[in-house]
């Protein structure tokens, strides 16, 4: 997959990591799957993606209204996290976006900014071997406000010293466009897996 980039130069790379950089939307939908299902819970691959970008506790908390249930929020999310941690064996890096972050890496900063918790980033990083070519990491609960809000964008320009004018983003999340759009930076929007 080759991606197409906007115009002009920029100062920093800020890359989403679920579905953008890392494969890992189909297993975390598995993982998603079974923790719930431990509670007669379900979450339909169609709303899974949808929903692509929230929280994982807006997710339970979302999803317990609609069904009518009281899912421990912190227990699912972290059974969820075993679950996923499982699967990462499996991992692959997104085709194209891999090679944005090979060419950036060394020539200019780069950063992750994710609505998933920092173990659960650094996990995936760490089991493609990317987890060194980052500058900084900007994850769930480091930042105010969750996308499609630009706080976590802002927060990881800031972090590295660049302009947000300057910040190029690529995202796999209409919610991720919307943040960036909102923090004043250009974007890439990643295909999902069945449009590579």
């Amino acid at each position: 997959m080759i991606l197409s980039l906007p115009p002009g130069e920029f100062g920093a790379y800020l890359f989403d990591c679920d579905g953008t950089i890392a494969d890992s939307m189909p297993l975390h939908h598995v993982a998603w799957t079974q923790a719930l299902g431990e509670w007669g819970c379900e979450f339909p691959e169609e709303l899974f993606y949808a929903w692509g970008g929230r929280t994982v506790a807006d997710i339970i908390a979302d999803l317990n209204d609609r069904q009518g249930l009281t899912m421990p929020v912190e227990a699912v999310a972290q059974r969820r996290e075993e679950l996923f941690v499982q699967l990462l064996p499996q991992i692959n890096a997104v085709p194209g976006v891999l090679e944005q972050i090979e060419d950036a890496h060394g020539r200019i900063p780069i950063a992750v900014v994710s609505g998933s918790t920092r173990e659960s980033v650094t996990a995936s990083l760490t089991a493609l071997g990317l987890l060194d070519r980052f500058d900084v990491l900007v994850c769930a609960g480091e930042y105010a406000r969750p996308k499609p809000d630009p706080a976590g964008f802002l927060l990881a320009a800031q972090l590295l010293g660049v302009a947000p004018q300057s910040c190029l983003v690529f995202e796999d999340t209409a919610l991720g466009v919307q943040a960036a759009t909102a923090a004043g930076m250009a974007s890439v929007l990643i295909p999902p897996p069945w449009d590579r």
